[in-house]
């Protein structure tokens, strides 16, 4: 049965002091195969005498002396690598267009920069994306601003793109980014409902099971060289059919990627047309690896969300 207990844990942030709780979800012990080690005795075996070998009428054959000076002469093949052939035209580009919930879809088109890793920036926001064999890439990005400005890096160059997203005030959102593997994960339980439930929305329950519920994305691809990740919460506050709170929290498990280190990340919170997102930092130190499965709960660097009923 799991277990859950508190300890105190040393965080730094930039602009808040966070209350953390340390809960300890365990599994039993590996389990024991027994092996049986057996002792066979093998019985003597009768001595075996060899009969005299016959090496009369031998003949002794050899390659023809053409075949020899040629197998002599040849020189081993050697295949010269063929650089890839790009196109001549390398701009990149990026069409935007506005899809809902508040978000805009981004095509990349990147030809040079094939198989390659690039990095999409919205309002502070940064994730990295791999491109496939012709250099496109396609993402759906929840919007943090109803102004929504997208620049798409590439080793070689980049492009903008903007969408109006007018829709944007009919949502809250929040977002959370970090660099590495970090185990951070966005929770957010819908009118303060219990871990596991069906309105306990992150990213192993990405849509919540209410009436009139909030999900979860990840953006980035982890897959990259030092890839940088997010997550974003959004609710459709001017659709909630009852008032409530969303209780927010930022959780991290210790795992062998993060075990005995500092993580970092940032919280982005968006507030309307006429501003530019909050955010705020946080530095964590993890436990060490002895507590390998434990989850860490920030409860203070994202604010819960107040809802009110339409």
């Amino acid at each position: 049965m799991p277990k859950t207990r508190l300890i105190a844990t040393s965080v730094a942030t930039l602009s808040c002091a966070l209350g953390v709780g340390y809960f300890m979800q365990r599994t039993g012990g590996p389990e024991t195969t027994g092996r049986m080690a057996a002792s066979v005795m093998l019985a003597p075996q009768p001595a075996v005498t060899a009969e005299p070998l016959d090496l009369s009428q031998i003949i002794l054959a050899s390659a023809p002396a053409d075949i020899a000076a040629m197998d002599a002469a040849e020189e081993p093949m050697v295949i010269e690598p063929q650089p890839l052939a790009l196109p001549a035209d390398c701009t990149v580009s990026v069409a935007a267009s506005t899809v809902e919930p508040a978000s805009v879809a981004l095509d990349i088109a990147a030809p040079c920069n094939r198989n390659d890793r690039i990095t999409v920036h919205h309002s502070g926001m940064m994730f990295t994306l791999a491109t496939d064999t012709t250099g496109a890439a396609s993402v759906t990005v929840p919007a943090l601003n109803s102004d929504a400005i997208f620049i798409v890096e590439t080793p070689t160059g980049g492009a903008v793109a903007s969408a109006e997203v007018p829709s944007l005030s009919d949502y809250d959102r929040v977002a959370l980014q970090w660099t590495g593997e970090t185990g951070l994960q966005i929770h957010a339980r819908e009118y303060e409902a219990d871990y596991g439930s069906g309105r306990h929305v992150w990213t192993g329950h990405a849509e919540s099971d209410g009436p009139v519920g909030g999900s979860v994305v990840r953006l980035g691809d982890p897959d990259t060289l030092n890839p940088r990740l997010a997550e974003v919460y959004t609710f459709p506050a001017s659709r909630a059919v009852e008032s409530g709170t969303v209780a927010l929290t930022v959780e991290a498990e210790v795992t062998e990627a993060n075990c005995g280190r500092d993580i970092a990340a940032q919280s982005i919170t968006p507030r309307g047309a006429e501003s530019a997102p909050r955010t705020r930092d946080l530095v964590l130190s993890v436990p060490d690896c002895d507590a390998k499965g434990d989850f860490l709960v920030l409860n203070n660097l994202l604010d819960d969300l107040k809802i009110a009923a339409n």
